[in-house]
């Protein structure tokens, strides 16, 4: 199960699409109350809307770097190595991406959309994870089925 440029592709936009993300999460965890983790998080020179907000924030970068990230990490090396056991865990990473991205759709869409406008919502803030997400799931599933594209 080697790697294709399929997969390449899928890796490089994963990770392009992640990092961004958990780099502003790793602030937002170092430091929770600073003018930068806000400026980063939900906007240059914008608040918290509440403390839900905060919290669920938080409670996500946590997830991030306890979940995603080491099964986005792991997942790429096994699948580098061509192991089944990576393309698992990998789809495991994008069906979260998938989930959590389906849950922002609802409770983040109407702050986001108007602030940055239709384009950039549905590119980096909101689309590129859930375009990522699909497409490692269905990636790994046709791989593990034996279909190599």
């Amino acid at each position: 199960m080697q790697p294709t440029i399929i997969t390449w592709i899928i890796i490089i936009f994963g990770f392009i699409t992640c990092i961004p993300l958990f780099y502003a999460q790793l602030v937002l965890l170092m430091q929770p109350n600073s003018e930068k983790a806000k400026d980063l998080m939900i906007g240059k020179g914008e608040n918290w809307r509440d403390k839900t907000h905060f919290r669920s924030a938080l409670g996500a970068a946590w997830a991030d770097w306890v979940v995603e990230f080491p099964l986005l990490i792991s997942g790429t090396i096994g699948i580098l190595f061509g192991y089944a056991w990576g393309y698992m865990l990998y789809g495991a990473a994008g069906a979260i991406q998938v989930y959590i991205n389906t849950i922002l759709w609802f409770q983040e869409k109407e702050y986001v959309h108007p602030s940055y406008g239709p384009l950039v919502y549905y590119t980096y803030y909101w689309g590129n994870f859930m375009y990522w997400g699909t497409a490692s799931v269905i990636y790994v599933l046709l791989r593990l089925n034996g279909i190599n594209i």
